[in-house]
């Protein structure tokens, strides 16, 4: 395909990002520098570089992170070696040391697809687990490993959660979520839980994604008559679906709009019932790790010099930069985890 046609697929893919971003659900962390401007949280390529990023959170600190000047915290101990005197990050010495560990299946001199699109999904597990952890200490006031609604919630009272009102944003609306992720209908939810209560756009709960589709719908559903007929889907979800689908398939065309509804309509009645657009709802809602695919389908395009598919230590010393640039004019601001319940 042509250059200027996936330069133009990738930028349709980040502003849709960050469009759809303004309005995610649990907005406990705000984003920065370039991740702001993308709408989404740029996976690190570099492990080290995540938790040089991560140590500075946890101390309240801001810095900013620039391959080329990086204020790195000093706690981080296996930090020094890779930085020279004036805090300058060696980024080629970087790239040497991680790319033996990225070729391992199989070792064979060549990063695969496969190979880096594991390491950079890692990286955003890593990311979602270390946000979970920092909204869990905030709020676990008993320190038994678990968060109950009154612990995350604590403004809504017994009278609020008792009238059990579903509004946008009121107790009953934040209760129906809560109890969604509570899989063992405990009364409180575990990290695993928690962290699906809290990234529900990267969870696997069948609860929670129906409870993402319901929110969708309501404001895909001109109609109110709980479904989307097909003018609905054109004008509020195919073309969300078509920009990530021609990326995905490195193809200039995606099914048409027409095509797609037939495929979804499986009791073909011409609507779309909630668990007929289960399909696509990770374009309607991308969370970090479908992000993270991206990201890494950008750097193979980036530096696969040979467009072999694959990646030699080589071609990624040529394009270093494109490894690193997502660190430029990043940085943690002290609003990073504003823990404002910002809603859907």
């Amino acid at each position: 395909m042509a250059k200027a046609v996936v330069c133009t697929l990738l930028a349709t893919a980040f502003i849709i990002l960050f469009v759809f971003s303004q309005n995610k659900q649990h907005g406990h962390h705000t984003r920065s520098g370039l991740s702001r401007r993308l709408g989404y949280k740029v996976p690190h390529f570099d492990p080290l570089v995540a938790r040089i990023e991560r140590s500075a959170e946890q101390k309240g600190l801001s810095y900013h992170v620039d391959p080329e000047h990086i204020s790195y915290v000093p706690e981080v101990a296996d930090a020094h070696e890779f930085f020279d005197d004036d805090g300058a990050l060696n980024t080629t010495l970087r790239l040497m040391i991680l790319f033996p560990l990225l070729d391992n299946a199989p070792k064979d001199g060549l990063i695969s697809a496969k190979e880096l699109g594991a390491w950079i999904g890692q990286q955003a597990i890593d990311r979602l687990s270390f946000r979970t952890n920092k909204v869990m200490s905030w709020h676990d006031k008993n320190g038994d490993g678990a968060i109950s609604f009154s612990e995350y919630l604590p403004h809504f009272n017994e009278n609020d959660i008792a009238k059990n009102r579903k509004g946008h944003g009121e107790a009953g609306w934040w209760m129906e979520q809560f109890n969604n992720a509570d899989l063992n209908s405990n009364g409180t939810l575990d990290f695993n839980e928690f962290k699906d209560f809290l990234h529900p756009e990267d969870s696997d709960n069948e609860e929670i994604q129906k409870w993402l589709l319901r929110e969708k719908m309501k404001r895909m559903d001109d109609d109110h008559d709980g479904k989307l007929n097909f003018k609905e889907f054109l004008d509020y979800a195919y073309n969300i679906y078509k920009s990530y689908a021609e990326f995905e398939t490195a193809a200039a065309l995606a099914p048409s709009a027409e095509d797609k509804f037939v495929e979804l309509d499986i009791n073909k009645d011409k609507y779309l019932e909630l668990d007929e657009l289960r399909p696509i709802l990770c374009y309607l809602y991308p969370g970090e790790l479908f992000y993270a695919k991206y990201y890494t389908s950008y750097l193979i395009y980036e530096a696969d010099d040979n467009k072999d598919g694959n990646l030699t230590m080589e071609e990624i010393l040529n394009h270093e930069s494109v490894f690193y640039n997502s660190l430029y004019d990043d940085s943690i601001d002290n609003d990073d985890f504003d823990d404002d319940h910002d809603e859907l």
